[in-house]
């Protein structure tokens, strides 16, 4: 070798490190923020841009607009499984929570889960998360600020865990942190409470990538709204709400854009699950009423059922120059994948016990027009249901009910009389599914 070309080799060999070093820096800088925004008990009929005849809702049409909207997405059919899933990436018999997390409740997640939120920090992200939780609180190691966000302002829990609709004479407060800070409080305003804490968080953060989880209190029960909403929807109180969420979604998106980063940012917009259509006698006092409940749309069933209008809710992503504006999917997709799709998009670290989500980039990105997923397992308590392919099987009513979701999404015609070997078929999924996580398939004798 020549003394030019050894000069060149060793100049190389100094270099290397510091290749490596702006490699992963640029790498970082590509990493985009994700904007989670969570609403609570929204319908899949509740939005114009999934039909609504009456509500108008700009701010997420638009997001749509921009963005991808998805038709078959799946979630828990109640609060709890379903954050469960978006914060775990992990369906719920999988987690070992160790009680109730409601009001008077001692569980929480445990040690062993990695949160969406740690998986972020760990990634060197900011994590901050306003609204409700729900998932832990009587212990202090459950709140959000020690399972991975940074900051927390929020309820514990539901937003009607008080008297007369749950009778419990533990307090309903607003946290910062590990504390409870305001009690009582106006749940009224609480919308853009909330709306101005997230954009606050926006505005007055620095140039490191951040994970921001806003999980409104509403449309669940009671109602609220604030005055300045009160009245201005020309669908009563329930279309007040609605259109106060979709206001609130537009000064995020103002503020992601006022900042400059809105072309560097992933949004995500969900409910937890369906419309509490039937609502239990407890609910039905003090104001509330039968109508106060949102429509699932043309789906069948409602929150805590298996049918789809539980599990089946709104779901949009928007990311600039990574998701084509305008599609629409109705390929199935379910909520631990939003979990395993952030990990991918922040490279944060994959925990070691098994996930049930699925990386979703190359849908997203157009990449592929087929889900990864191809199977979803409805559990409440028991596993109630499972969604094969294009089929779903439900047991929970002691008679098996077969439905093909393509041609009819409804859940109208049972077909498990004419489809013997694919009733077997999904029987015989739901019995591995059940084993697997230790839990009977519900409505089949043992």
């Amino acid at each position: 070798m020549n003394s030019s070309n050894l000069r060149l080799l060793c100049l190389a060999v100094l270099l290397a490190p510091f290749a490596c070093v702006c490699l992963s820096v640029s790498q970082a800088d590509d990493r985009p923020n994700v904007v989670i925004l969570f609403a609570d008990d929204l319908g899949y009929g509740d939005l114009a841009c999934y039909g609504h005849p009456a509500i108008r809702t700009p701010h997420l049409d638009q997001l749509a607009d921009e963005g991808l909207r998805l038709t078959s997405f799946v979630t828990g059919s109640w609060c709890v499984p379903s954050r469960t899933q978006l914060i775990t990436g992990r369906y719920m018999p999988r987690v070992k929570f160790g009680g109730r997390t409601g009001s008077n409740g001692k569980g929480g997640l445990p040690d062993s889960e990695w949160t969406l939120a740690e998986a972020a920090q760990d990634a060197g992200y900011r994590t901050h998360m306003v609204g409700k939780w729900h998932l832990g609180y009587q212990s202090k190691k459950f709140l959000p600020v020690n399972q991975g966000f940074d900051s927390w302002f929020g309820l514990p829990y539901s937003n009607d865990y008080m008297k007369p609709w749950v009778q419990t004479d533990v307090p309903l407060g607003l946290y910062r942190g590990e504390e409870m800070v305001e009690f009582p409080f106006d749940q009224n305003p609480l919308t853009k409470r909330y709306t101005r804490e997230a954009v606050d968080l926006i505005r007055d953060g620095d140039d490191e990538p951040f994970l921001l989880y806003l999980a409104y209190a509403m449309p669940h029960l009671p109602l609220a709204v604030s005055d300045e909403k009160r009245g201005t929807s020309n669908f009563g109180l329930y279309g007040d709400v609605i259109e106060e969420v979709d206001w609130s979604v537009g000064q995020v998106l103002k503020a992601l854009e006022a900042k400059g980063i809105a072309e560097d940012t992933l949004v995500f917009f969900a409910s937890d699950n369906g419309p509490w259509v039937d609502m239990p006698p407890r609910m039905q006092q003090a104001g509330n009423e039968l109508w106060h409940a949102g429509s699932a749309g043309p789906l069948r069933g409602s929150k805590a059922t298996t049918y789809e209008g539980g599990p089946r809710v709104p779901a949009i992503f928007k990311w600039p120059g990574k998701i084509e504006a305008g599609r629409v999917s109705d390929e199935l997709v379910g909520m631990p994948d939003v979990y395993r799709t952030i990990l991918e998009v922040t490279g944060a670290k994959l925990p070691d016990h098994k996930l049930d989500g699925h990386d979703l980039v190359p849908l997203l990105t157009g990449e592929t027009d087929r889900s990864p997923r191809d199977e979803y397992w409805y559990f409440r308590g028991d596993l109630e249901a499972v969604r094969l392919g294009e089929w779903k099987l439900r047991t929970v009513t002691g008679s098996p009910e077969l439905f093909h979701m393509k041609t009819d999404p409804f859940e109208r015609i049972n077909r498990a009389e004419t489809e013997p070997e694919r009733l077997s078929e999904l029987s015989q999924r739901m019995n591995a599914i059940a084993s697997e996580v230790g839990v009977k398939v519900k409505g089949v004798k043992p």
